[in-house]
């Protein structure tokens, strides 16, 4: 089997919102993530790989290949990267930031073509082109991703067989009391 994992970068600031962007020296900086996305970035390296291992049956599998989308002048956010960053230095991973959002055909060809599992931490206004990229139109996941969930997992399932096609499910983080427990 061969697993693809996509999460949402970290929550960021809303417009006119109290809360604000901070590098990681705590400057206000407009294109990072807030207190709480660092909070999430941080939660998410024993997330992924806890110790001791994923238990059997889990929905989530420890990376190997992490992918997050590169910084551009037209969108210069680093939340994605900084989102994986910290489970990247557990793992001893580099983070493969060389696609922008906007390049979801050619990020879905690296990442199938990467070691497996692979996670990829993405804008989600691009998410469901990355997921159809990868494994299809007839994916079977949702229409779009709503702005206000940071909270959960998409996983794509490939089986061994040449016949064996994509499966589609969803993994609540639920890393806080405000994380949903439902799928979107």
């Amino acid at each position: 089997m061969f697993r693809v994992m996509i999460i949402r970068h970290g929550e960021k600031h809303t417009n006119g919102g109290p809360d604000r962007g901070v590098n990681i020296e705590g400057v206000h900086v407009k294109h990072e993530l807030t207190v709480r996305g660092w909070q999430r970035a941080g939660a998410l390296a024993p997330f992924f790989a806890p110790r001791g291992g994923l238990p059997d049956g889990s929905g989530i599998s420890t990376p190997r290949s992490i992918f997050a989308s590169a910084a551009t002048a037209e969108s210069p956010s680093l939340r994605a990267q900084h989102t994986v960053q910290p489970l990247a230095a557990v793992l001893g991973l580099g983070i493969d930031s060389r696609f922008a959002e906007g390049e979801e055909t050619a990020i879905a060809a690296a990442v199938l073509e990467a070691e497996g599992p692979v996670l990829v931490s993405w804008h989600h206004s691009h998410i469901v082109g990355l997921a159809r990229a990868i494994a299809g139109d007839g994916v079977g996941c949702p229409q779009a991703w709503p702005d206000e969930r940071f909270d959960v997992v998409w996983v794509l399932d490939r089986g061994d067989g040449a016949r064996d096609g994509w499966a589609f499910s969803q993994v609540p983080q639920r890393l806080f009391a405000h994380d949903r427990a439902e799928p979107i």
